[in-house]
């Protein structure tokens, strides 16, 4: 089974496995509870959203 991004990618972007887990957990948890406010009804999975917003560059460690 493939996984997309590949790990190696994200790690690069990140340094850490741990980090890389903090920051997509506290993320997944931020669009949870803005679309929750919202009221909008989420049909892709937050980590997923999360994930993503890290390969492409949008969220980065401070």
């Amino acid at each position: 089974m493939m996984l997309y991004p590949p790990m190696g990618d994200l790690m690069d972007k990140v340094g850490s496995r741990y980090l890389l887990v903090n920051m997509v957990a506290r993320r997944a948890r931020e669009i949870s509870d803005e679309a929750e406010e919202a009221g909008i009804a989420m049909d892709e999975k937050t980590v997923s959203l999360a994930i993503d917003e890290i390969y492409t560059g949008k969220l980065v460690m401070k």
